[in-house]
Order: C-alpha cells, then sequence, then structure tokens
C-alpha cells in the first residue's frame, strides 16, 4: 500500500507548500504479444492496480527537483542541462521534461515527488509507469492539452531517446490507455486501439502474477540485440517490418541464418497468438487463453531464446500445480510469468511455485493475483 500521507508530507518538507496535485500511473502486464511491438504487431496488455504516483507543483527557477520515496533520494536538474544518455532512476523523469520540450511544450521547472509500488526490474513497466505519471503531472501543470496516445508516445520518446532503452509503444500505452476490467488490444503500427472486456471474475477465473525476482534491464545489449536482428531479417525479406510476413514458411526459406530465422518465427507466430487471445476474449471463452500463453512461453524460450531458468521452473511448476496455462511476460531475461487459474487457485500456485524454488535453491519469488485497472489519471 503506498504512504500517500508521507508523499504529500516529504513534497511540504521541500517546498513548504501543498502539492499542487497528486496524478498516478499503472504498471502492466501483457497478457500476450512479446516483442511484436518493435516489430509493427499487436498486442494485449492490461494496467495492474500497482502503480507510480506523483506530488507534484510548478517552481520558478528553471529547475526540476526529483525526488524518489523509496530510494530517499533527491536530484535537482536545471532544465538547460537535461541531456539524453543520462542514467539513474531520475532519468525517467528527466526524460520526460526534456520529451516535452522538445516536442514544443512549454514546460518550466517542478518539483515532483515519486512513490511507486510497481516492482522493479520485474517486467511489469516500472519505467513506464513513472513516465506515464510525469507526463500527466506536467501536463496538468503547464495546462497542456495531448492526447492519451500523443501523451505514450512522448513516454517513449523519453524511454529511448533520453533513457537509451530501445522499446516500443507497448508499456506507455497499456500504462496511458488501458481501462478497467478489460484489456488494450493496440496495432502498434496504426496505433489503433480497443478496449477488450476481460470478466475473470465473472466468469470463474483469476490471472497470477508472479516475480522470479530475476531483475532484467532494457538497456542490456540482450534487448537491443532482439531488436537488431529483427530489422535485419525484415531488411532481407524487404519489407517494412516482420509484421508484414503472410507466408511464415517462404519467409523462413529465405533467410539463411538459423538464428534470424527463430526470431522470425516467433514474432509471426507471437502476433497470430495476439490475434487469436482478442477473438476468444470477445467470445467470452477465458479459458480458451491457456494454450496460447503456453505456446507463447514455448516460442519466447525455443526461437526467441529471451527466457531464464527461474522464469521456466516457474512456468513449469504453476502449470504442474493446476494452472491452465502460464507465460513469462515482458521483455525477457528475468522478471514475472503469469498464469491462467481457477479462481480461489492463483495463491495456492503461487505457494508451490515458491516451493519448487526452495527445492532448487533459489530465492522466493512474490505473486499477486491481477485486477485490470484504469490508465494514468489525477488522484487529488
Amino acid at each position: 500500500m503506498l504512504d500517500l500521507d508521507a508523499l504529500r508530507a516529504r513534497y511540504r518538507q521541500i517546498t513548504e507548500a501543498e502539492p499542487e496535485g497528486l496524478w498516478f500511473a499503472p504498471g502492466r502486464v501483457n497478457l500476450i504479444g512479446e516483442h511484436t511491438d518493435y516489430n509493427d504487431g499487436f498486442v494485449l496488455p492490461f494496467a495492474l492496480e500497482r502503480k507510480a504516483v506523483i506530488a507534484g507543483g510548478r517552481r520558478t527557477d528553471d529547475t526540476l527537483v526529483l525526488v524518489s520515496l523509496e530510494l530517499d533520494d533527491e536530484v535537482r536538474v536545471p532544465l538547460a542541462d537535461l541531456a539524453p544518455g543520462t542514467q539513474g532512476w531520475s532519468s525517467y523523469l528527466a526524460g520526460v521534461a526534456w520529451a516535452l520540450r522538445q516536442a514544443g511544450h512549454d514546460v518550466g521547472g517542478a518539483t515532483l515527488v515519486m512513490t511507486s509500488d510497481v516492482p522493479l526490474g520485474a517486467g511489469l513497466s516500472s519505467s513506464a509507469a513513472i513516465e506515464c505519471a510525469t507526463v500527466a503531472a506536467l501536463a496538468d501543470l503547464y495546462d497542456l492539452d495531448i492526447a492519451k496516445m500523443d501523451r505514450a508516445r512522448l513516454a517513449r520518446v523519453a524511454e529511448n531517446d533520453y533513457v537509451g532503452a530501445p522499446t516500443g509503444l507497448l508499456d506507455q500505452a497499456a500504462s496511458t490507455l488501458c481501462e478497467a476490467d478489460a484489456g488494450l488490444f493496440l496495432d502498434c503500427r496504426t496505433l489503433e486501439t480497443q478496449q477488450v472486456p476481460l470478466p475473470m471474475a465473472e466468469q470463474g477465473y483469476e490471472i497470477l502474477v508472479l516475480d522470479t525476482k530475476t531483475p532484467h534491464s532494457h538497456v542490456d545489449g540482450e534487448y537491443g540485440a532482439r531488436r537488431a536482428s529483427c530489422e535485419a531479417a525484415a531488411s532481407i525479406l524487404g519489407i517494412p517490418a516482420l509484421r508484414d510476413v503472410t507466408d511464415l514458411d517462404d519467409a523462413l526459406g529465405r533467410l539463411d541464418d538459423e538464428t534470424l530465422r527463430r526470431r522470425v518465427r516467433h514474432v509471426v507466430t507471437e502476433n497470430q497468438r495476439v490475434l487469436e487471445a482478442f477473438e476468444v476474449a470477445r467470445s467470452d471463452d477465458l479459458a480458451a487463453l491457456a494454450p496460447l500463453l503456453d505456446a507463447s512461453h514455448v516460442s519466447m524460450r525455443d526461437d526467441y531464446e529471451i527466457t531464464v531458468p527461474t522464469v521456466d521452473l516457474a512456468v513449469e511448476a504453476a502449470r504442474a500445480a493446476g494452472a491452465l496455462g502460464a507465460r513469462m511476460t515482458g521483455g525477457g531475461f528475468g522478471g514475472c510469468i503469469i498464469a491462467l487459474t481457477r479462481a480461489g487457485e492463483a495463491d495456492g500456485i503461487g505457494r508451490a511455485v515458491a516451493d519448487a524454488f526452495s527445492e532448487a535453491g533459489y530465492g522466493a519469488p512474490e505473486w499477486f493475483s491481477a485486477t485490470p485497472a484504469p490508465g494514468a489519471g489525477r488522484l487529488a
């Protein structure tokens, strides 16, 4: 539970005034559609109840005062000194101010005090939650009329161009545009969206989210290498992006490199799984998501090669304990899994995974049952 009283108190300590408002943006779980976003493909995420919250107010000294409640750290950055390539937690907030100013928005100084209960490095988009909450705060503070999708795109600019993480739009779009009790079907080329009802409780199901506590980072070389391999394959095939592959067997036959073939096979089949999941959700038969989750994990493990032993064990143990389907979620190389379970069984399956981790000599995981929540907004 986030301590909003402590958040306000820290703001008052710095400014000797009340914050002008409180803004939030959630983390997200990707139900299905991994590494398809930067290939102009399809994704189906939903927002989590866990979120980043910012207490904010304007300043007149053209300075950003950025504070993390959890880290007990404060960073001061003159607006004139904002420069891409800056690292550390504060870069996700500073990068948003930079992106807004680069886009021509009149953003001045601000005090932004942040708290978050989105786990770091778990594949639940803690960075996007921070970025999108910052966009919401600065847009309100400086009376900027920015459409939701444009807010997501500006947050992505901050992550791509300021922080240096080559992510697609999935995380920021989910954190900004999702609605309660629904998934967000997003065409990453056209940016068209559709809210997809996910009545989990009504149909007698839960989504277990389990953090393996194996941290990952989008700034490392592996994520960028996967993206580069997709771009290389698309170039060889003479298409704008792997989304444009219409005959998978033909495409694979035109690629000499086995690694590129595996990468292409994952992206093309994963896009098809998202489309199938979209139809399943619309048909009110959520149990039919299970085999799609299973197939997605196998593809990420064998073709995209982005899982790690803790993640694979978590998926296997969840299935053995009664999960209907399970897969890694997020960018990979650690982080979380999700599992579709019958109502009331998620916690027991989480305990079974913890037992399997203990037997294997791994540290204890953490888990919770996820409810689709609303995207970014103002709390007060």
